[in-house]
């Protein structure tokens, strides 16, 4: 037993959810950013502008999004170079074969086919082989015999969730909205939930909102702790910077919370906001405006595809008031009741920038 430890240190294998459900998962969602969030932006940008070059780039990223989250998979797994790059096939395939859930079949079959190739990797010396051999053999056939369940199961799920919404856009709209923002704060990846779930439509505008709480909320209620610099790096960057405090005083988290739960209703029931963009979009937030850019472009998608006229004045409002003046008051008037109340004081949302 000790010896099959000792390999497994010496591989660099380690059974354990960081490194699993926090560090692949941020990995593969900044392998989707990449790739398909990125082209789609470019895409977008092409369409809008009539520049045919950028909407031929944006093809090319958004083409590549399954190998690119293997890789970044692989990456974070610290995988050796032959199964880095074995993995780039992996991921195709699985992405292929999973459909509209590919990238949730994406990251389980790259995990295990990484794991595996890494078990070899250096162990014979026909290494430049055996590894990609094994690598790509254990992925393409975990990719046939799993990925469609797989996705198809990621894909029923994020139906079923994105049903409920449209069928009670209230109740969902908070629950929603408050769960994948607090995925997002916590130090796993809200973007890669909702893209492994396909989380769109109603569900996606309430996800949207439910981050944009956290980013913008934290943003502005420690702003007078952290200045401009603290309001920059989470409202643009990542509310998880504030973990720490959270961790030492969970009271500091309840206003973007409660900011969550009344946004999120308000973007179903009141403006019906929906993520027609890309899914990895609704758990992005205002991080780089990659949420609000998400329903821009869905809204752009639904205007070529003849389901929608023209953007609309509320339209644009709504956005602008889910995004960020509705976390920003909410957020504001529940820190100051919090405050009020002797749960916090300002000095416990203070970051060390």
């Amino acid at each position: 037993m000790n010896q099959f430890k000792n390999f497994l240190e010496k591989k660099d294998i380690v059974f354990s959810a960081n490194r699993y459900f926090i560090e692949a998962l941020s990995a593969m969602a900044q392998g989707l950013f990449a790739s398909l969030l990125m082209g789609t932006i470019l895409s977008t940008m092409g369409q809008q502008f009539h520049i045919e070059l950028l909407e031929q780039i944006g093809g090319f990223a958004s083409s590549v999004k399954g190998p690119a989250m293997a890789a970044a998979i692989g990456a974070a797994l610290h995988a050796p170079n032959l199964v880095l790059f074995s993995l780039l096939a992996v991921g195709f395939a699985a992405d292929s074969l999973g459909g509209a859930g590919g990238p949730l079949a994406v990251y389980v079959v790259a995990v295990v086919a990484s794991e595996c190739g890494k078990l070899v990797s250096k162990e014979t010396r026909l290494d430049i082989l055996v590894t990609p051999f094994v690598t790509i053999m254990i992925g393409s056939l975990l990719s046939l015999w799993f990925a469609p369940a797989i996705g198809t199961a990621a894909s029923s799920l994020g139906s079923a969730i994105m049903w409920a919404t449209e069928l009670q856009p209230l109740l969902m709209g908070v629950v929603v909205s408050v769960l994948v923002g607090i995925f997002l704060t916590l130090p796993i990846s809200s973007a890669a939930i909702c893209a492994a779930l396909n989380l769109t439509g109603l569900a996606g505008g309430a996800a949207v909102a439910g981050c944009c709480a956290q980013m913008v909320g934290f943003a502005v209620q420690s702003f007078k702790v952290n200045g401009w610099g603290g309001l920059i790096g989470q409202g643009l960057g990542t509310s998880m910077l504030q973990m720490g405090n959270i961790v030492q005083k969970p009271a500091v988290w309840l206003p973007t919370i409660l900011a969550s739960a009344v946004s999120g209703p308000i973007a179903t029931c009141l403006f019906g906001l929906t993520m027609d963009g890309p899914a990895v979009s609704s758990g992005m937030g205002t991080c780089g405006l990659v949420g609000p850019i998400g329903v821009y472009t869905g809204w752009v998608n639904n205007i070529a595809a003849g389901t929608m006229s023209s953007i609309t004045f509320m339209d644009w409002f709504g956005l602008i008031a889910v995004t960020f003046i509705l976390p920003a008051l909410l957020t504001l008037l529940f820190s100051w009741i919090c405050k009020k109340a002797g749960l916090y004081k300002d000095s416990d949302l203070k970051l060390d920038i």
